[in-house]
């Protein structure tokens, strides 16, 4: 995808979740939380959406901070994204994630990797 953010680390702060990106060439003032996520089973990720300049940005939520994403679901906190000093909070993301991983359960429409992954580790189901 075009216009991906990458996070490369996940920080914790006062109870918050911060997911710091790598830096981007684009300037811009502000990014805005588009409050809608999708599924890259591709890549075996989640994508947030935001914007910065009028232009939709993915954030790419790879598998590897998904356990960090688990325990934003388990312990209620809010989560951050941090890209080129700027930070705005993802405020659908719970719900959004939420949604996502009850609609990927048993649906093999996602792949079947993705399937596994998300049931073994959001839903703690044993792998077959």
């Amino acid at each position: 995808m075009q216009n991906r953010i990458e996070i490369t680390t996940c920080v914790m702060k006062r109870n918050e979740l911060h997911l710091k990106a790598e830096p981007i060439e684009q300037q811009f003032e502000n990014i805005e939380d588009r409050k809608q996520m999708l599924v890259d089973s591709d890549n075996m990720s989640f994508v947030y959406i935001v914007e910065v300049n009028d232009q939709f940005m993915y954030v790419g939520l790879s598998d590897n901070i998904w356990p960090h994403l688990k325990g934003v679901l388990n312990e209620d906190k809010k989560v951050f994204l941090e890209v080129n000093k700027k930070v705005v909070e993802l405020t659908a993301l719970k719900e959004e994630l939420t949604y996502l991983i009850s609609n990927i359960e048993g649906n093999v429409n996602y792949g079947d990797d993705m399937v596994a992954k998300v049931e073994e580790l959001f839903l703690e189901k044993e792998s077959n």
